[in-house]
């Protein structure tokens, strides 16, 4: 391979990281001065086929373990925090500037991580007894998925008890098949990951996976589907994949080997996405799920679409940073009742073709799973 061909992959994957700026350390650890405020905590609870390392910073390594490793964090949000941005320091961070971890506590096992996800559900109001699973994506260090899974939690106000699955992304650019072959070996981690949040007492379990994360999303369900895991799948309340960058056959073989999907099973696509732009041509033009191609072949497989490529630039982590989507879905009731498949009135606000546009953010585009659309046609006729 020419030196100018490895040059122009590894800017290819520079863009097709999404991120830019210092890589982020968790600055454990932290002493902050008593004057320094904070703008929020949130705990978060791991579970990660990382390696662990004994660098308190990033204490867990790129390395792959055989075994899962469970802990909890507090990550400390910054009083200068915008909405959408995770503001971290590649140094010790500044607890008043950056994200920051204000404790650490290793959990010694399956058993004890299920008492303390139990204790923070019992702390909760029974309408807010759910476990929110967030999967990173492609280039990500522990402390930059830790801190992504915080911001997404603070921005959109989620109620539930967070629970981060870190799979082991070696966190640097040019290693996009090293992170593909770990986002494999991580699918077994995530599958026993839902399986000990079903054991718990939740009401329901929601599991959101972003970019490459989602294609660990769809493997874990595949593996618990292959292993008739039925019991756990039926556990799960919901499933997003954010501008999952997965390619269109091999998702619909995915979702063959799973057979009824999860409900509400719900992805997010811009045809704006550039990084899947690059990812495509990397995997010799074969189109991919969060491209928004193949709206009509998903509404078909009962799974509901949100088209974002009009909002806020349509970009790879529009899901995470976009102050639109934030918007609307801690003020407009229908998003959730969508998501949740809670059907109420939805009147005017259904097209004809289908399309859903969301009041305050008209450029966001719904499209509803067939199954909803027939629905909704025989409750008009019925009018």
């Amino acid at each position: 391979m020419s030196s100018m061909r490895l040059s122009v992959i590894v800017i290819m994957l520079f863009v097709l990281a999404g991120c830019g700026g210092p890589r982020a350390v968790l600055g454990l650890p932290v002493t902050p001065s008593p004057a320094t405020q904070t703008l929020a905590t949130v705990p978060v609870y791991v579970v990660t086929t990382r390696a662990r390392s004994n660098n308190l910073s990033l204490p867990y390594s790129a390395e792959r373990s055989k075994t899962l490793n469970f802990a909890k964090l507090e990550i400390a949000i910054p009083r200068n925090h915008v909405p959408g941005r995770v503001e971290a320091s590649g140094r010790i961070p500044d607890p008043s500037r950056h994200f920051s971890a204000a404790t650490y506590q290793p959990i010694d096992g399956r058993q004890e991580f299920i008492k303390q996800l139990n204790t923070a559900l019992a702390q909760r109001p029974q309408e807010d007894r759910e476990i929110f699973i967030f999967v990173h994506g492609y280039n990500n260090n522990f402390a930059d998925s830790v801190f992504r899974n915080a911001q997404i939690v603070h921005d959109y106000n989620i109620k539930a008890v967070s629970l981060h699955y870190a799979w082991p992304s070696g966190a640097s650019i040019p290693l996009y098949v090293f992170d593909r072959d770990s986002a494999l070996v991580g699918r077994r981690g995530l599958a026993e990951t839902i399986e000990i949040a079903a054991r718990t007492n939740a009401k329901r379990v929601v599991v959101v996976g972003h970019s490459m994360g989602a294609y660990v999303v769809t493997e874990a369900l595949r593996d618990l589907a292959l292993r008739g895991r039925t019991s756990t799948l039926k556990r799960l309340g919901g499933v997003v994949l954010a501008a999952p960058d997965i390619d269109v056959d091999v998702f619909l073989s995915q979702l063959d080997d799973i057979g009824e999907v999860p409900r509400p099973f719900t992805i997010i696509v811009s045809k704006r996405d550039r990084a899947l732009g690059l990812s495509r041509r990397l995997a010799g033009g074969h189109p991919r799920v969060g491209s928004g191609q193949e709206v009509a072949t998903l509404q078909k497989r009962e799974i509901a679409v949100i088209d974002v490529s009009d909002i806020d630039g349509g970009r790879h982590n529009v899901f995470a940073s976009s102050p639109t989507l934030m918007e609307v879905v801690n003020n407009d009731a229908l998003i959730r009742s969508i998501l949740r498949e809670d059907q109420g009135p939805v009147g005017q606000t259904i097209l004809a073709d289908g399309a859903s546009v969301v009041e305050g953010a008209a450029s966001l585009v719904i499209f509803l799973p067939s199954r909803i659309l027939g629905g909704l046609a025989q409750a008009s006729a019925g009018q």
